[in-house]
C-alpha cells in the first residue's frame, strides 16, 4: 500500500482518485508521516454490504425494545402526575 503525504493527496487529488478508480491502487494517508486515512477502491457491492452492516449495528435487538418496555411499565406504574412529562417539562421551560 502505498503511503502519501496529506499536501501531496490535496495538491493531486484527481490523479490519486483516478488512480484509485482505475488501477485499483491503495494509499495510506499520512500527516507529519503518521497515518491518519486510508484510501480503498470501493464497488457496488462491497458498498451495499457496508450499508446492511452499518443499518444491522445501529437498528435495536428484541432484548433492547424489550428491556424499554419493562421500564416505561415502572414509570408508568409509579407516575404520579396527571399530566404528562412532556407537558411538566414544558412548563418548566416557561
Amino acid at each position: 500500500m502505498l503511503r502519501i503525504g496529506v499536501r501531496e493527496l490535496k495538491n493531486q487529488a484527481t490523479a490519486i482518485l483516478r488512480d484509485v478508480r482505475e488501477n485499483r491502487t491503495e494509499y495510506i494517508v499520512t500527516y507529519r508521516g503518521r497515518p491518519v486515512a486510508v484510501l480503498l477502491p470501493i464497488d457496488e457491492s462491497w458498498l451495499e454490504a457496508e450499508m446492511q452492516r452499518a443499518i444491522a449495528t445501529v437498528t435495536p435487538k428484541e432484548e433492547v425494545w424489550a428491556e424499554l418496555d419493562t421500564l416505561r411499565g415502572e414509570i408508568d406504574h409509579y407516575w404520579q402526575s396527571e399530566k404528562t412529562a412532556v407537558a411538566l417539562i414544558t412548563e418548566q421551560r416557561r
